[in-house]
């Protein structure tokens, strides 16, 4: 396990060194490089990506839901707060954007007032599996065992590694870091390709040194 994690951070940190290519010159390109960096585990350069792009293109800025994740591994808690609160202007219907906001509120004033400030979403309307017991499991009305079993349910690595990955981020903003290891590696080590989410997953074990 060991191994394979230490494998996983030497090829995470050389997928794109800094500086060594092209500046881009739209805000898409920006963008994408700005995502690319943050798989490398470059945060603070992926937030410089994503702040240009926004500057570039100020109406692109509240649909920037990549640059309130790097904000919340650099510990920017105000500004990921305040990005995901423009997210949801632009899509209200993301179980995932209200569970971002939760844990960068959480970080600042404690789960009990996360609660409280929970973005509202129609459940109905993010069909993802196990969006809906993620959703309840944050509003404390629901269980993790709900969210477990609704991705085992879907029966697909993705449901799977969502599940563990919104479990583990609650989890370590709650105080419990065992079971937020637990929940994040299980994430880490879904079989995905080319998923950003799960990316997430395996910079948070990077970021917190759990990949040890």
């Amino acid at each position: 396990m060991k191994l394979i994690y230490a494998a996983l951070a030497i090829a995470l940190m050389t997928v794109l060194p800094v500086g060594a290519e092209e500046t881009p010159k739209s805000a898409s390109e920006f963008v994408r490089r700005g995502m690319a960096r943050f798989s490398a585990n470059q945060i603070a350069a992926s937030i410089q990506d994503f702040n240009r792009a926004a500057e570039l293109e100020p109406a692109r800025a509240p649909h920037l839901w990549q640059r309130g994740i790097s904000q919340y591994y650099a510990g920017k808690f105000v500004e990921g707060r305040r990005q995901f609160e423009s997210h949801q202007e632009v899509n209200p219907h993301d179980v995932e954007n209200a569970t971002w906001h939760f844990i960068c509120v959480a970080r600042l004033e404690g789960v009990e007032e996360a609660r409280k400030a929970l973005i509202e979403i129609d459940t109905a309307r993010d069909t993802r599996a196990p969006m809906a017991e993620v959703f309840q499991f944050y509003a404390g009305q629901g269980t993790s065992e709900a969210v477990l079993q609704a991705a085992k349910k879907a029966d697909t690595e993705q449901a799977s590694m969502y599940a563990h990955l919104y479990l583990g981020l609650f989890y370590e903003v709650a105080g419990d870091q065992e079971k937020a290891r637990q929940h994040i590696r299980q994430s880490a080590a879904a079989k995905l390709h080319d998923n950003y989410m799960h990316d997430v997953a395996k910079i948070h074990l990077l970021q917190r040194k759990w990949d040890r």
